[in-house]
């Protein structure tokens, strides 16, 4: 009868009879003795591992995220509902992992890359560990490309390369996030892929950035992964390795990636709540101890490959949040020694509508000059030091003006300064334009502009700069700057002076 024309379904139900294998089958289950808000603790699975994804009865999932001798405590993935103590546990063996491809471009999806937008759910063939180990050291690339961000505060004074990690921290509302999505905006048209990770932020928060990189930017090239204030907080401590995660498969078949972590101090706080209700001996601001490890083993992930392994490189801008400008914080202070600099951004200087605020005194790129272009180097040299002077100066002259010529000659410097490093949202200023502007101020032709027509002096050079033939060598190569080339550009900013 199984060969029977008429019967094509029962010959594929005893085909697949067949195929079934028999036998028994071990299974290791648990039981639910503690619940908390988000945690659970269970005995019983003296085989389970860090990371691994445990059922409970009710069909909900969690990870295992601390181990001890007699018991374990495992984070919710999904909602709690109807979960309580003596409830059954089975484990699955599996790791948490994440869905991986090109098919997560231009998505927002959760850490478990479920979609939180209107597209169906992906279809990937291949998913990656959330926690995967670091390059090793002799799989690593020195830094020498620069990100270029189109702050030109940023790329004059803080440069930041391929495979950096640079934090942006600062106290709240000072542009943080603005900083670091115009910079994921900026990357529209390059070959860098983005990704976005927002931690513990408000859902209308996450939904202005992901407007503003669909309207601004490329956002068919970026990834959003978003684990909400409302969500579980297993999935706001997931994100960030989730994302990496995610990052990493691009990383790792040659692309330039860049990833924004908003922000590892709400990240620290889900840490140190899930940890106290796992009963983790508390210390220093009732932090656990383990708290440098968490954030050193996710951003030791971001860096650049040696060209054997592709030449990828995965740069990672993480946000933190300090409160009354206290950079001696704890999380601040791990933050800042694990990463390769800071910038920083500056309460005064916000409320004083100087944007970016980057409080130019605290902040440093640790990589530098090393990951510049020859030619900004060459006419950036002593912005940073003569900004500086200038923001000490203006300090002590409230107490009285400047009777010395020379004195009042570097204070207006020194506004001409101030000025051509504000620069509005979604505001970008192209390379040759920074690099025309740094030079006229370092020739003295700014000086008798108004600070007023300065920021409309910078999408006027745009243009004309790109008319002028002499720049062709130096739009191809910014490596270097010749005499011929700087002539040309102070001609160009000359021009645009002259037009009313």
């Amino acid at each position: 009868m199984t060969g029977h024309p008429e019967t094509p379904g029962l010959d594929r139900l005893l085909a697949r009879i067949d195929d079934a294998p028999l036998g028994p089958r071990a299974e290791e289950r648990g039981t639910v003795s503690a619940i908390a808000d988000g945690l659970a603790s269970i005995s019983g699975l003296p085989g389970a591992e860090l990371n691994e994804i445990i059922v409970f009865e009710s069909g909900a999932r969690g990870f295992v995220l601390t181990l001890e001798e007699d018991q374990l405590h495992a984070a919710f993935l999904d909602p709690m509902v109807g979960i309580a103590a003596g409830d059954g546990v089975t484990r699955t063996g599996l790791l948490v992992s994440v869905p991986v491809g090109e098919e997560i471009l231009g998505r927002v999806l959760d850490p478990l890359g479920r979609p939180l937008d209107e597209k169906p759910p992906l279809q990937t063939a291949e998913t990656l560990p959330a926690e995967r180990p670091a390059p090793a050291i002799i799989d690593r690339d020195f830094v020498s490309e620069p990100v270029e961000t189109a702050v030109l505060v940023v790329d004059a004074l803080f440069a930041i390369g391929h495979g950096q990690r640079e934090l942006i921290i600062g106290e709240r509302q000072t542009g943080k996030t603005s900083l670091a999505v115009d910079t994921i905006i900026n990357q529209a048209g390059r070959d860098v892929i983005c990704v976005y990770v927002a931690i513990g932020q408000r859902m209308t928060t996450v939904r202005r950035v992901i407007e503003a990189v669909r309207q601004r930017g490329d956002a068919g090239r970026t990834v959003f992964v978003v684990g909400e204030a409302t969500a579980e907080p297993g999935l706001q401590w997931l994100a960030p390795f989730a994302a990496t995660s995610m990052a990493e498969w691009f990383r790792d078949r040659g692309h330039k990636v860049l990833i924004v972590y908003d922000d590892l101090t709400k990240h620290a706080a889900t840490h140190r709540e899930l940890s106290l209700l796992s009963r983790q001996p508390p210390g220093r601001e009732a932090y656990p101890g383990d708290i440098f490890y968490l954030h050193a083993r996710l951003l030791e992930r971001s860096a650049k490959l040696s060209r054997a392994l592709g030449g990828g490189s995965l740069t990672a801008l993480p946000i933190a949040e300090i409160e009354a400008g206290n950079l001696s914080a704890y999380i601040p202070t791990n933050l800042i020694s694990i990463s390769d600099g800071q910038i920083v951004t500056s309460q005064s200087l916000f409320a004083a509508n100087q944007r970016p605020a980057v409080d130019v005194g605290l902040s440093v790129s640790r990589v530098g000059g090393k990951a510049q272009w020859g030619a900004m180097k060459a006419v950036a040299g002593r912005l940073r030091l003569d900004y500086a002077q200038f923001l000490e100066m203006k300090m002590f002259a409230r107490f009285g003006g400047f009777g010395d010529k020379a004195m009042a000659r570097r204070m207006a410097r020194g506004d001409r300064i101030a000025a051509l490093l504000a620069q509005p949202r979604f505001r970008p200023v192209a390379l040759l334009t920074q690099i025309a502007l740094l030079t006229a101020l370092n020739e003295g032709l700014l000086d008798t502009v108004e600070t007023d027509r300065i920021e409309a002096l910078k999408p006027a050079l745009a243009p004309l700069l790109e008319a002028e033939p002499r720049l062709d060598g130096l739009r191809a190569d910014p490596g270097t700057l010749t005499d011929d080339q700087r002539a040309a550009l102070l001609g160009v900013v000359r021009s645009a002076l002259q037009t009313p």
